[in-house]
Protein backbone atom coordinates (compact mmCIF):
# COMPACT_ATOMS: atom_id res chain seq x y z
CA UNK A 1 0.00 0.00 0.00
CA UNK A 2 1.48 3.32 -1.04
CA UNK A 3 1.58 6.20 1.41
CA UNK A 4 -0.24 9.36 0.35
CA UNK A 5 1.55 12.68 0.54
CA UNK A 6 -0.82 14.93 2.47
CA UNK A 7 1.65 17.71 3.25
CA UNK A 8 1.08 21.04 1.47
CA UNK A 9 3.35 21.97 -1.39
CA UNK A 10 5.79 24.69 -0.29
CA UNK A 11 7.71 25.09 -3.53
CA UNK A 12 5.02 27.23 -5.17
CA UNK A 13 5.75 30.83 -6.01
CA UNK A 14 4.49 33.25 -3.35
CA UNK A 15 1.13 34.81 -4.12
CA UNK A 16 0.83 38.56 -4.26
CA UNK A 17 -1.62 40.32 -1.99
CA UNK A 18 -3.75 43.38 -2.50
CA UNK A 19 -5.27 45.00 0.57
CA UNK A 20 -7.65 47.93 0.75
CA UNK A 21 -6.76 50.73 3.18
CA UNK A 22 -9.39 53.26 2.14
CA UNK A 23 -11.92 53.99 -0.61
CA UNK A 24 -13.14 57.55 -1.12
CA UNK A 25 -14.53 60.07 -3.59
CA UNK A 26 -11.65 62.36 -4.56
CA UNK A 27 -13.67 64.64 -6.84
CA UNK A 28 -17.24 64.78 -8.09
CA UNK A 29 -18.84 67.20 -10.53
CA UNK A 30 -22.40 67.34 -11.87
CA UNK A 31 -23.75 69.88 -14.34
CA UNK A 32 -27.22 70.13 -15.83
CA UNK A 33 -26.82 73.30 -17.89
CA UNK A 34 -30.23 73.19 -19.56
CA UNK A 35 -32.39 72.47 -16.54
CA UNK A 36 -35.19 73.02 -15.75
CA UNK A 37 -36.26 73.41 -19.40
CA UNK A 38 -34.89 69.96 -20.28
CA UNK A 39 -37.32 68.31 -17.83
CA UNK A 40 -40.24 69.19 -20.12
CA UNK A 41 -38.66 67.57 -23.20
CA UNK A 42 -39.20 64.06 -24.49
CA UNK A 43 -35.83 62.47 -23.85
CA UNK A 44 -34.14 59.88 -26.04
CA UNK A 45 -30.59 60.89 -25.22
CA UNK A 46 -27.19 59.57 -26.20
CA UNK A 47 -24.59 58.62 -23.62
CA UNK A 48 -20.88 59.28 -24.04
CA UNK A 49 -18.90 57.40 -21.40
CA UNK A 50 -15.15 57.70 -20.74
CA UNK A 51 -12.85 56.01 -18.25
CA UNK A 52 -9.46 57.06 -16.98
CA UNK A 53 -7.04 55.66 -14.46
CA UNK A 54 -4.20 57.32 -12.56
CA UNK A 55 -1.90 55.85 -9.96
CA UNK A 56 0.65 57.18 -7.54
CA UNK A 57 3.05 55.55 -5.11
CA UNK A 58 2.39 56.91 -1.61
CA UNK A 59 4.90 54.76 0.28
CA UNK A 60 6.64 51.45 -0.37
CA UNK A 61 3.91 48.98 -1.38
CA UNK A 62 1.18 51.63 -0.85
CA UNK A 63 -0.53 52.95 -3.98
CA UNK A 64 -3.34 55.37 -4.67
CA UNK A 65 -5.49 54.41 -7.65
CA UNK A 66 -7.93 56.99 -9.03
CA UNK A 67 -10.63 55.80 -11.43
CA UNK A 68 -12.23 58.64 -13.39
CA UNK A 69 -15.64 58.03 -14.93
CA UNK A 70 -17.10 60.78 -17.10
CA UNK A 71 -20.62 60.52 -18.50
CA UNK A 72 -22.09 63.09 -20.87
CA UNK A 73 -25.76 62.70 -21.75
CA UNK A 74 -26.95 64.70 -24.76
CA UNK A 75 -30.09 65.27 -26.76
CA UNK A 76 -28.69 66.05 -30.18
CA UNK A 77 -25.98 68.60 -29.46
CA UNK A 78 -27.64 69.86 -26.27
CA UNK A 79 -26.02 68.63 -23.06
CA UNK A 80 -28.66 67.30 -20.69
CA UNK A 81 -26.13 66.59 -17.98
CA UNK A 82 -22.47 65.87 -17.45
CA UNK A 83 -21.13 63.99 -14.47
CA UNK A 84 -17.57 63.12 -13.56
CA UNK A 85 -16.47 61.18 -10.52
CA UNK A 86 -12.92 60.45 -9.43
CA UNK A 87 -13.26 57.42 -7.20
CA UNK A 88 -10.03 56.69 -5.36
CA UNK A 89 -8.57 54.01 -3.20
CA UNK A 90 -5.43 53.42 -1.23
CA UNK A 91 -4.13 49.88 -1.64
CA UNK A 92 -1.36 47.84 -0.04
CA UNK A 93 0.10 45.76 -2.85
CA UNK A 94 2.84 43.26 -2.02
CA UNK A 95 4.38 40.12 -3.42
CA UNK A 96 3.95 40.83 -7.14
CA UNK A 97 6.79 41.06 -9.64
CA UNK A 98 7.51 44.65 -10.70
CA UNK A 99 6.69 43.79 -14.32
CA UNK A 100 3.10 42.92 -13.29
CA UNK A 101 2.44 46.09 -11.28
CA UNK A 102 1.20 48.27 -14.18
CA UNK A 103 -1.39 45.62 -15.06
CA UNK A 104 -2.46 45.16 -11.42
CA UNK A 105 -2.82 48.90 -10.87
CA UNK A 106 -4.76 49.34 -14.14
CA UNK A 107 -7.12 46.41 -13.59
CA UNK A 108 -7.48 45.31 -9.95
CA UNK A 109 -7.80 48.85 -8.56
CA UNK A 110 -10.46 49.96 -11.07
CA UNK A 111 -12.35 46.66 -10.65
CA UNK A 112 -12.62 47.37 -6.92
CA UNK A 113 -13.42 51.08 -7.34
CA UNK A 114 -15.94 50.86 -10.19
CA UNK A 115 -18.99 49.76 -8.17
CA UNK A 116 -18.46 52.74 -5.83
CA UNK A 117 -18.14 55.15 -8.78
CA UNK A 118 -21.22 53.67 -10.44
CA UNK A 119 -23.25 54.09 -7.25
CA UNK A 120 -22.11 57.71 -6.80
CA UNK A 121 -23.06 58.51 -10.40
CA UNK A 122 -26.47 56.88 -10.10
CA UNK A 123 -27.23 58.71 -6.83
CA UNK A 124 -26.16 62.15 -8.05
CA UNK A 125 -27.95 61.84 -11.41
CA UNK A 126 -31.15 60.85 -9.60
CA UNK A 127 -30.78 63.76 -7.17
CA UNK A 128 -30.33 66.00 -10.22
CA UNK A 129 -33.90 65.11 -11.26
CA UNK A 130 -33.05 62.59 -13.99
CA UNK A 131 -33.72 58.86 -14.36
CA UNK A 132 -31.09 56.54 -12.92
CA UNK A 133 -27.96 56.13 -15.00
CA UNK A 134 -27.14 52.44 -14.68
CA UNK A 135 -23.69 51.80 -16.11
CA UNK A 136 -22.98 48.23 -17.20
CA UNK A 137 -19.98 46.39 -15.76
CA UNK A 138 -16.64 47.22 -17.38
CA UNK A 139 -13.92 44.76 -18.36
CA UNK A 140 -10.83 46.64 -17.20
CA UNK A 141 -8.58 43.74 -18.20
CA UNK A 142 -9.76 44.12 -21.81
CA UNK A 143 -9.32 47.90 -21.68
CA UNK A 144 -5.79 47.43 -20.37
CA UNK A 145 -4.96 44.89 -23.10
CA UNK A 146 -6.30 47.28 -25.75
CA UNK A 147 -4.20 50.13 -24.35
CA UNK A 148 -1.06 47.96 -24.33
CA UNK A 149 -1.77 46.94 -27.94
CA UNK A 150 -2.38 50.58 -28.92
CA UNK A 151 0.91 51.68 -27.35
CA UNK A 152 2.86 48.89 -29.02
CA UNK A 153 1.34 49.74 -32.39
CA UNK A 154 2.05 53.45 -31.88
CA UNK A 155 5.69 52.76 -31.05
CA UNK A 156 6.08 50.52 -34.11
CA UNK A 157 4.06 52.77 -36.43
CA UNK A 158 1.23 50.25 -37.01
CA UNK A 159 -2.43 51.12 -37.30
CA UNK A 160 -5.00 49.35 -35.13
CA UNK A 161 -8.52 48.53 -36.28
CA UNK A 162 -11.18 49.10 -33.63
Amino acid sequence: MAAENTEPQTAQAPMGQLGIQKIYVKDLSFEAPNSPAVFAEQLNPTLDLHFGNATSLLAPDVHEVVLTVTATVKLGEKVIYLIEVKQAGIFNITGFHAQHMPMILATAGPNILFPFAREAICDVVTKGGFPQLLIAPVNFEMLYAQEVQRRRAASSGEKIAH
